[in-house]
């Protein structure tokens, strides 16, 4: 078996794509003693790997410095690969079709590469399908084998919660899926070297191609619904968190609150599930209205603080709005389709350039994806309007008097505070004496 020579050292293992997926897979694999080879295209991300620093802060640098992981940005070094790990983005497009350009171009790079003998495993999020009629036939052509008779091909979605210190890798039941039996008891051999909390193989690739898709989309939905009684209790005078806490006290209340759904999961692989559906000839009726209530929540929360500012007799144009965060989750560097952008467009509709401040972002990212530059805490001062958007830990820790002093010399009730995450309970958000909104 392929397994016992990678065990064995014989053999080695390769991931292709280094983000919050491939990179702490490849630290987990090196750590039971594999020989592992990390390729990633991004050659500064491969630099910063090697002098010993984790951009993604999944692992951390001391991991990193530690791990046996030997970090590339040469394709010819995965020719000494035989179990190859696909773990690339897929976002979306403009139009929201999804976007293969990574995992056709992972694809080829394998494909150029691939030794027979071999299983490749992908892991990026994709539609039922996508692996058997878009990448197994890339991987044929570039290498001129063939698919089941010289390599075989897995599917096992990721599940990593970027920025999550309880539910890491380890500990998350992970789906295994191949071409084959054969090629399924590989699989779930060499995945049961990492997850500690064993894999959970499942009949076929579209199987577990519609498993991430899906778990993915339930979650939308939920939140999407929500969000939308978010926006009906704004109408009704209602709070909706202390909404929420007492529909907690239930056993069976599933625990969702409003909020901004971005992200390279949760916002995306709706649309993978509803484009193959579509496809195939049924339109969604439920996944699809999610997706537009959540797209819709960055307008909804730019509209209250223009609202709150003008009830507080500001000069909107004019008023200086501070936002708290722009990645799209909590203590979490990923800056990709963070939904902070959605309230960023609609206030430059009205002409107000927002002050972001963000500890956990990449500046570089910032500016390369959103066009932000990302300022200090100490640049927040004299703000009209301050918008929590992220419930990163260092804003946590502010309390309402700190907030209140980052506010311009005025009446408190002009200072206006929107807080999008429910971080401070509303006895305090009145007794602050400041205009508040909260989702």
């Amino acid at each position: 078996m392929l397994y016992d020579k990678l065990v064995a050292k014989e053999e080695s293992l390769a991931l292709v794509g280094l983000g919050y997926v491939g990179m702490p897979i490849a630290v987990a694999f090196a750590k039971k003693g594999l020989n592992v080879i990390g390729f990633d295209l991004n050659e500064r991300k491969i630099e910063q790997y090697r002098s010993g620093v984790d951009p993604t802060m999944e692992v951390g640098d001391d991991a990193i410095r530690d791990t046996t992981v030997e970090f590339t940005a040469d394709e010819a070094a995965l020719q000494r690969a035989r179990f190859i790990i696909v773990a690339v983005p897929t976002p979306v497009n403009i139009d929201h079709t999804p976007d293969l350009t990574p995992v056709i171009g992972a694809s080829e790079i394998v494909g150029r590469n691939l030794t027979k003998g071999s299983i490749v495993v992908y892991e990026s999020t994709v539609y039922p399908g996508c692996t058997e009629h878009v990448c197994i036939p890339i991987l044929e052509k570039e290498s001129g084998l063939k698919c089941g008779v010289d390599f075989k091909v897995g599917y096992s979605p990721e599940r990593i919660n970027p920025g999550d210190k309880v539910h890491r890798l380890e500990n998350i039941h992970k789906i295994v899926s191949g071409i084959d039996e054969e090629s399924l008891a590989e699989i779930k051999a060499v995945y049961d070297l990492v997850i500690e909390v064993g894999t959970h193989p499942v009949s076929n690739l579209r199987t577990a191609e519609a498993v991430k898709v899906v778990e993915n989309s339930q979650r939308d939905i939920n939140i999407a619904f929500m969000n939308e009684l978010a926006m009906v209790f704004d109408r009704m005078d209602i709070d909706t968190n202390e909404v929420v806490d007492g529909m907690n006290t239930k056993w069976n209340a599933l625990g969702f609150r409003p909020g901004l759904v971005g992200g390279h999961c949760i916002g995306v692989d709706p649309y993978y599930f509803t484009y193959e559906a579509e496809k195939l000839g049924y339109h969604s009726q439920i996944v699809l209205n999610g997706r537009i209530v959540n797209d819709g929540m960055g307008e909804f929360i730019a509209d209250a603080a223009i609202k709150q500012m003008i009830h507080a007799g500001k000069k909107v144009r004019d008023a200086k709005v501070v936002i708290l965060g722009l990645t799209f989750k909590e203590n979490c560097p990923d800056t990709r389709n963070s939904k902070v952008e959605d309230i960023l467009i609609r206030l430059k509709e009205f002409d107000v350039i927002p002050t972001v401040i963000d500890p956990w972002a990449d500046a570089d990212a910032a500016m390369h994806e959103y066009g932000v530059e990302l300022k200090t805490m100490d640049e927040a001062k004299d703000a009209d309007c301050i918008i929590v958007a992220v419930a990163h830990n260092e804003f946590k820790a502010l309390s309402l008097d700190e907030i209140k002093g980052l506010f311009r010399e005025s009446a408190d009730e002009e200072k206006v505070l929107i807080d999008v995450k429910g971080l401070y309970p509303m006895k305090e958000l009145k007794e602050s004496g400041m205009r508040f909104w909260r989702l």
